[in-house]
């Protein structure tokens, strides 16, 4: 019996658009949003960071999980923000994203789905 670890997970990319611009130029407070997406979704957090581009400019960052990540990138002139969340094993990525997505109160949202490691071509 094998005690490899399957490779297989799900990569969700979105896009929000309306976001207001304060929550975006905030830098620690999306790393609590993003912590608590985390938590929501099963994961396990191991790192967190962000990095704000100065006074009414975006953020960007990463939360390295031991399920993958997850990631954010924000435009605050635009109110949008990217999301990339990739997570395996038990661990619900939907869960974080719609918290996420809840939480910036975000007008609209666009998201792509990829599953990954499953051996399928995209």
């Amino acid at each position: 019996m094998s005690s490899a670890h399957h490779a297989s997970g799900q990569h969700l990319l979105a896009d929000l658009h309306g976001v207001a611009p304060s929550v975006l130029q905030d830098g620690a407070a999306l790393e609590a949003l993003m912590r608590e997406a985390a938590q929501r979704a099963g994961a396990h957090i191991l790192f967190s960071h962000l990095h704000s581009f100065g006074p009414q400019a975006g953020v960007t960052g990463v939360l390295l999980l031991a399920e993958s990540h997850i990631s954010i990138h924000t435009w605050p002139e635009s109110g949008f923000a990217a999301l990339d969340i990739f997570m395996c094993g038990a661990a619900q990525p939907g869960l974080a994203l719609d918290f996420l997505c809840q939480a910036l109160q975000a007008q609209q949202v666009q998201t792509r789905t990829v599953a990954r490691g499953d051996g399928s071509a995209v």
